[in-house]
């Protein structure tokens, strides 16, 4: 870090914008803060856990990146007003009645639970962060503490700009906490004594390893914890259950958003049912994630009519990038504007299928109009210097927080080269986020 940092100390008499020292640090500081050793040992708390650091480095070498990514304190206030925004707008009878009536019959079904890990997905832009899009079952969290508590100062500069977004040593609880809520949010009272941790082929998954670092959270707890694919689910009676063990509560980290696929029968009926606690659920994906809501969170004159107050509609305007579906009536006039813009499916995950519009063919500009596609106006993310075998190398960034309840958890960045994030890029991978003092 030294000269960036250095450069900012050397001059106390004169102001320096937080969001500008953040910005520089981002540019200019290389150091690598990663303590492998100690990442390893947050990994591997449990002795069922030993290996688990060295088969990531195997298989996953880009899973985290050695280096820090820093916000002003500013930047991470106007995400906290933006997620109380949506949360605000969600609340709204005539938001919910607006989207429901767009989605599937199983978004209708509501049992009381919020939905964990939401994942308000942000671009740092020079006018503040923007929020480009938002996950129900948003992954990376406890990789995203376990990463937090593995970094080290690496020279005197660094350790007065590492404060953590959230306390980390309250985090366990608060993950533990908030699945006993949404437990009671349906059930009234009490714990769950065994969840189910479901995913297709889970072990195949690329974050399966925090699968791993889940099942021991509940397991610790006194919460038995199962890792399933939702083809080991079945029904008897009222009893949702797995390798003959009943599942009071499954945590979905399904992309059947819907559950519509011959798979995942058995989860939604149980769920219909009302036989088993599933957090996050169709309705939360509805409400939060189905890319056409940010054409309402964009809009002011709909927010306006649809009773959001004006302070949240100025945060909206402010904070969403304009947003459009994707018609036929207005297929040419975006084709000729596509270079501003980026194209999303409305049901998508994980970027499948979003497109730059410089980066479009005919071809696939054919299969956009067809039907189920956003375009969003171009929020261009900001940049973190990385050194890669002693070279340095700029990567772009965003910034995920994980949210529960209107409120932010923990912030984790993800660094990748390329159009979207991928866990590809060498040096790139999740990344712990510093604020900056005041």
């Amino acid at each position: 870090m030294g000269t960036a940092a250095a450069g900012i100390r050397d001059e106390p008499g004169r102001g320096h914008p937080a969001g500008d020292i953040a910005a520089l640090l981002n540019r200019e500081c290389t150091c690598r803060s990663l303590d492998a050793t100690r990442l390893r040992a947050q990994l591997e708390r449990e002795p069922a856990l030993h290996g688990l650091a060295a088969e990531i480095e195997r298989s996953r070498p880009h899973l985290f990146s050695p280096t820090a990514v820093f916000i002003a304190r500013d930047d991470l206030a106007a995400m906290r007003a933006i997620v109380h925004a949506v949360e605000a707008t969600v609340a709204l009878p005539a938001y919910r009645a607006r989207v429901l009536a767009r989605s599937p019959a199983v978004a209708g079904v509501n049992h009381g639970p919020r939905g964990v890990f939401l994942g308000f997905d942000f671009h740092l832009c020079e006018d503040g962060p923007k929020l480009i899009e938002i996950n129900t079952n948003a992954g990376g969290a406890l990789l995203g503490s376990a990463l937090a508590r593995a970094q080290r100062a690496c020279c005197e500069e660094f350790a007065g700009f590492t404060q953590p977004t959230a306390d980390l040593d309250a985090l366990d609880a608060t993950w533990l906490g908030m699945f006993v809520d949404e437990w009671r949010l349906q059930r009234g009272s009490g714990a769950p004594r065994r969840i189910a941790i479901v995913d297709e082929t889970p072990e195949e998954q690329y974050l399966h390893p925090e699968f791993l670092l889940f099942q021991h959270l509940f397991q610790r707890a006194g919460i038995d914890a199962l890792i399933a694919d939702p083809r080991e689910l079945e029904l008897r009676g009222d009893r949702l259950l797995c390798r003959g063990q009943q599942i009071d509560l499954v945590y979905n980290r399904l992309t059947d958003f819907a559950l519509e696929t011959p798979s995942s029968s058995i989860l939604r009926r149980a769920f219909e049912a009302d036989d088993v606690v599933l957090t996050p659920h169709p309705r939360a994906h509805a409400l939060y994630a189905d890319k056409r809501n940010l054409v309402l969170f964009s809009d002011g004159e709909t927010l306006t009519g649809l009773g959001v107050p004006p302070d949240h509609v100025a945060t909206l305007a402010n904070g969403v990038p304009r947003t459009v579906e994707v018609v036929p009536a207005n297929a040419d006039a975006l084709w000729s504007e596509r270079r501003t813009l980026f194209f999303k499916p409305a049901a998508g995950f994980g970027s499948r299928a979003a497109y730059r519009g410089d980066k479009l063919t005919r071809r696939v500009w054919d299969s956009i109009v067809a039907g189920g596609y956003v375009a969003q106006a171009l929020a261009l993310p900001s940049e973190r210097r990385v050194s890669i075998d002693g070279a340095a190398s700029d990567l772009k960034l965003d910034i995920r927080a994980y949210a529960y309840a209107d409120r932010i958890q923990l912030t984790a960045a993800r660094l990748y080269r390329g159009q979207t994030t991928n866990f590809r890029t060498p040096g790139g991978g999740f990344a712990p986020v510093f604020v900056l003092p005041s």
